[in-house]
């Protein structure tokens, strides 16, 4: 009975060895680098709608707040009236409630009586009057506190949106790391390299001014800006070049690639929007082929990433994290078009 129970103790681990599935292969650095690259683009396409987010957020806060203002400025003046009013009800109760045609009859001087008797009149207008205010007002209150409801619901919605794509970000940029730290040291440096290619970056050279902020060493176009506002758009993000990509940062020591934009042309005196979606329709539309310094150039379909046209085909962008603002050129990633803003 032992020697058979074995027997088929062997006979079931055999069978079950056989039918296991195989292990996966371990993945390839190659496909290693193309899962964090797709994870690097997702995480920036968060932050665009995290970008927007935020800035709806916001306006939904000042909304909220100057509600919140205009509400306590009506409920002061709806006091007011309320004092006005008590004070008027305490002076006739004062005077007492004879019936005026006695009050008339019963006068020593009718003259007098009568003259005062057109005051009560009036008095009595202003009450109505006064009446008729405050009702409207509590109406007006009621409407702002409602408004007021309806925007702090709106807030909460986008908080919670926020919160939403906070955590995608968070989440796809863990896994960027968590992939990267299964490379070897010479895979890493070799996928930092290609990146670097990729995007334009280059050596970097001693930091300028002692900020920290290593300079890439790409030499300034020759191209000159059409106008003085996209000279000087154009300053500023050679000013930020080596300054870290942080994603949902507008400077002055951190940009995305949005915020990099938004604040060089708020340097130049122009208000952009804060998203690449709203961005790209901040200005005239141009063709590649009509590209001048200055103009904003757009890539992915989802219209995700932005950079800063500087001439000859190159654009200074804030590339993802770990990859600090930089001069790379335009055809290194999907075109998707261009605005031209000033």
């Amino acid at each position: 009975a032992a020697t058979l129970a074995l027997a088929g103790a062997a006979t079931a681990t055999s069978a079950g060895g056989a039918g296991a599935a195989p292990a996966e292969p371990a993945p390839t650095a190659a496909q290693v680098r193309a899962k964090v690259d797709r994870l690097y683009h997702e995480a920036e396409v968060a932050t665009e709608k995290y970008n927007g987010a935020k800035e709806k957020a916001a306006a939904a806060t000042r909304t909220v707040d100057a509600l919140a203002d205009e509400a306590a400025r009506r409920t002061d003046r709806l006091n007011t009236a309320r004092h006005t009013l008590g004070s008027m009800a305490t002076a006739q109760y004062r005077t007492g409630t004879l019936d005026p045609a006695l009050q008339l009859a019963l006068s020593s001087d009718p003259d007098s009586y009568l003259e005062r008797a057109a005051h009560l009149d009036r008095a009595g207008d202003r009450q109505a009057g006064l009446l008729g205010s405050i009702r409207r007002q509590l109406s007006g209150i009621a409407r702002v506190k409602a408004r007021a409801d309806r925007e702090t619901e709106a807030l909460a919605a986008r908080q919670a949106e926020l919160r939403e794509h906070r955590t995608a970000i968070r989440a796809k940029l863990a896994d960027a790391r968590t992939l990267l730290a299964t490379l070897t040291a010479e895979e890493r440096a070799a996928y930092e390299r290609s990146a670097d290619a990729a995007h334009g970056g280059g050596p970097a050279r001693a930091d300028r001014a002692g900020t920290g902020h290593a300079e890439r060493a790409t030499p300034r176009s020759s191209v000159a800006a059409p106008n003085s506002r996209a000279g000087r758009a154009i300053a500023f993000a050679h000013g930020a070049i080596g300054k870290p990509y942080v994603w949902g940062a507008t400077g002055p020591n951190a940009f995305d690639c949005s915020g990099l934009t938004q604040a060089a042309w708020r340097a130049a005196g122009v208000s952009l929007p804060r998203t690449t979606y709203t961005q790209i329709n901040a200005g005239q539309r141009v063709s590649r082929s009509q590209l001048a310094p200055g103009d904003l150039v757009f890539f992915y379909s989802g219209i995700s990433h932005v950079g800063l046209y500087i001439g000859g085909g190159q654009m200074i962008h804030a590339p993802r994290p770990g990859a600090p603002v930089r001069i790379a050129p335009i055809d290194q990633m999907p075109f998707a078009g261009a605005t031209r803003v000033a």
